[in-house]
């Protein structure tokens, strides 16, 4: 007797379980599993569909395949395939290993992003077919074509939710802008180059305990605080201040260096190294409410091209100041800015002196000046630490 099963019970078409165990033997990559796995399913796929053709030759189908037969609805031919091709896709996804199972997700995953992808066009397909079916149940009416015109101007109204949106920056505009700023740079640098080349005037006098005296002295904006001290000092020498007290005092002002002078404005020790001009730009005011150095930032109006602190003749400064100082004349000293100050408010101090007599009034009141300090909100003490009730 044979031991082999009877033949109703041999499958008469191979798995697809089968099929991959025969075609998968020896691989290594997924990837190559995967390949191999689509082209059996697309064997299994044509197989049956030849099965399902009349006279093809195939007597029964793969039972993986194959849908239940239901005995209770046979209403058509059309529902017996429908349900075949349902049950042959839900088939082809369902393997028994794990690999199968994550390609199984992934088909899956495919399957479902192509059917919301579908039902989006055929919704999008129906919403612009039923307009279509308005637009011409509605085009014997005179307002139609209006009613179309105003939808298709609704949609391309502008989003006013959205930003302003930048130009894009081309090579031309990038070097256009890049020469607009630097005509502006030059045109600033030829006013800041006219404002410190206008001059001034600021009368002083020299302290060591009384007001001496000391004339006006000419000066530029830009000009730094030592070169007004060593013109003072020639004034001092030229007038003689100190002889009552030294023998040869015109002596003892050659000896006299900018370094031993101090300049005081009001009661504030300007250092040497500061221009005029950074205090005329910033506005510095100091105590009292009183600005140290009360000039014009502006550079000054000259309708002639040549006059001294025009644009023009800034440029021949910057350019050739040697040509530009020789060829334009000084100012009269009562025409320049500042000639009517009190000189009392500038004082030009021996420094030795300063360091004997600092705790002594108005010595002791007088400070270093700070540009981080606010001179307006400040309360003035004595050494003691005691407020004055006056101002000066």
């Amino acid at each position: 007797m044979s031991d082999q099963p009877p033949a109703r019970f041999t499958a008469q078409n191979k798995t697809t379980h089968e099929r991959l165990t025969t075609n998968t033997v020896g691989l290594v990559h997924l990837a190559d599993f995967r390949k191999r796995r689509a082209e059996v399913l697309e064997q299994q796929v044509r197989e049956a569909r030849e099965a399902a053709l009349p006279g093809t030759g195939v007597s029964t189908p793969d039972r993986s395949l194959t849908g239940t037969p239901n005995n209770v609805s046979d209403n058509s031919e059309a529902e017996k395939q429908k349900k075949k091709k349902t049950k042959r896709a839900r088939a082809l996804v369902s393997f028994g290993d794990d690999e199968d199972e994550e390609g199984a997700g992934l088909v899956m995953v495919d399957k479902k992003k192509k059917k919301k992808k579908d039902a989006a066009v055929e919704k999008e397909e129906a919403h612009e077919a039923d307009e279509a079916a308005d637009a011409d149940a509605d085009g014997t009416s005179s307002g139609a074509g209006g009613d179309k015109d105003q939808k298709k101007a609704a949609k391309l109204t502008a989003n006013s939710s959205v930003g302003i949106v930048p130009r894009a920056l081309t090579k031309a505009a990038l070097r256009r802008e890049a020469a607009e700023r630097d005509a502006l740079r030059k045109e600033f640098l030829l006013l800041q180059a006219a404002v410190k080349s206008t001059e001034i005037a600021i009368p002083f006098v020299f302290y060591d305990g009384t007001n001496i005296p000391g004339g006006i002295v000419r000066v530029k904006k830009g000009d730094f605080i030592w070169s007004f001290l060593d013109k003072s000092r020639k004034v001092g020498a030229e007038l003689g201040v100190g002889s009552d007290k030294t023998a040869n005092a015109r002596r003892a002002w050659a000896r006299v260096g900018v370094d031993d002078l101090m300049f005081v404005r009001g009661t504030i020790i300007i250092p040497h190294h500061l221009e005029f001009y950074f205090f005329i730009m910033n506005k510095t005011v100091g105590p009292g409410d009183k600005l140290l150095f009360d000039y014009s930032a502006e550079a000054p109006l000259a309708p002639d091209t040549g006059a001294p602190g025009s644009p023009s003749s800034a440029g021949d400064v910057l350019s050739n100041p040697d040509k530009a100082t020789a060829s334009r004349a000084l100012p009269d000293l009562s025409t320049l800015e500042g000639v009517s100050d009190d000189p009392i408010f500038t004082k030009v101090v021996d420094r030795r002196w300063y360091q004997r007599n600092k705790h002594i009034y108005p010595a002791s009141v007088w400070q270093d000046f700070d540009p981080e300090k606010d001179y307006q909100s400040e309360i003035r003490r004595d050494p003691g630490g005691n407020a004055f009730f006056f101002s000066g």
